[in-house]
């Protein structure tokens, strides 16, 4: 064994050798953006950072095929709240080279990554640098390099009026949506993903398509029976009055629906940033907790007999079809809420609340 104790020596000299050569800060230099020159507290803010790799070199991509590379990942560090989501990185380009035998997924020359910047609410007037980091691997055809990071700084100017700021750096941010698509962490495609991909029409036709689908999911099958006998008993032979009594009915379901889009899409940063503070996650556990009680015999939890006697039975007519509506979806919602957050999530990142109406809708 004595024979071979040059080994490890004799490779920590080479790679110190290659990194006084090289360097891993001059083989990948980056440089942050921002979509606007000014940010008010609760909104969301886009940034790109660009990424310029050295002749020869390349970074793995953010989704690596081989265990052992390191795979590239965006962070930022703020002491601020300000939190960072939806990361784009660019398409990956699949490479032969000679220390693999199957392609490796990498990034080469000059790439783009994008990424949002929630603004919490909370925040007050006043500028706050954020730094922009990327944590990257970079090989040649022979070797590859330690882990490495390297840094870019923004700053954030906080006001009170949205109408201060502007729109900025456009040419950058003008082909984040055509040129780059949003991977999960296991590179497949996310909801999100197909929608922002498709056209309005075709998006539509997908939320569609996948309502239908949800009515196969088991929560859905017991709402069948219910749903026949409460229309059979009113159609008093009249088709007519039952394709009128099932439209309205779902209408008031679409209604229902339409709602959840639209606050979601006008709350839109706000939303997401609560679902991700630790304290509206704590409360709203500490609820589902307290309410499970009731299933171990802790305690009791009913209405009153009053009303329960005047919620007793089907409303008949136009006004129960309709409400019936309304609530009928919060009963299915334990089968359908996968399908719904996902939807939720994306209505909530493009802030739109005509959008949000009519993908619920």
């Amino acid at each position: 064994m004595r024979r071979f104790g040059w080994i490890i020596p004799a490779f920590l000299i080479f790679a110190s050798v290659v990194n006084a050569q090289f360097g891993t800060q001059d083989l990948v230099n980056v440089m942050a953006y921002k979509n606007s020159d000014k940010s008010v507290p609760g909104s969301e803010l886009k940034i790109a950072l660009k990424v310029d790799i050295s002749d020869s070199w390349h970074i793995n991509s953010n989704n690596p095929k081989d265990d052992f590379l390191i795979p590239t990942d965006l962070e930022i560090k703020s002491v601020d709240g300000i939190i960072l989501t939806n990361v784009v990185y660019p398409k990956a380009e699949d490479l032969k080279f000679s220390f693999s035998d199957q392609p490796v997924s990498v990034y080469e020359g000059e790439v783009f990554i994008y990424a949002s910047l929630i603004i919490p609410g909370s925040i007050g007037k006043g500028n706050y640098p954020v730094e922009v980091i990327l944590n990257y691997q970079a090989c040649n055809d022979a070797t590859c390099m330690p882990p490495a990071s390297v840094s870019d700084s923004i700053n954030i100017e906080i006001v009170n009026d949205a109408s201060e700021s502007k729109i900025i750096n456009q040419e950058i941010f003008s082909g984040a949506d055509t040129k780059f698509v949003i991977t999960d962490d296991s590179g497949e495609e996310t909801l999100a993903d197909t929608l922002e991909s498709s056209g309005l029409f075709i998006s539509l036709l997908l939320v569609f398509l996948g309502g239908l689908a949800l009515n196969l999911t088991p929560c859905v099958y017991p709402l069948i029976p219910i749903t026949i006998g409460y229309f059979g008993g009113q159609s008093e032979g009249s088709t007519g009055r039952l394709f009128v009594l099932g439209l309205v009915y779902v209408l008031g379901m679409a209604l229902t629906y339409s709602v959840i889009g639209v606050v979601t899409a006008m709350s839109g940063a706000v939303f997401g940033a609560l679902l991700q503070n630790p304290i509206v996650v704590i409360i709203i556990a500490l609820v589902l907790v307290t309410l499970s009680l009731s299933m171990f015999g802790v305690y009791e939890f009913k209405l009153p007999d009053s009303l329960v006697a005047k919620a007793g039975g089907a409303k008949a007519g136009m006004a129960g079809a309709f409400l019936m509506g309304l609530t009928l979806g919060i009963v299915a919602a334990p089968c359908i809420g996968p399908f719904v957050l996902g939807l939720l999530t994306y209505v909530a990142a493009k802030a739109d609340g005509f959008y949000g109406f009519i993908m619920f809708f």
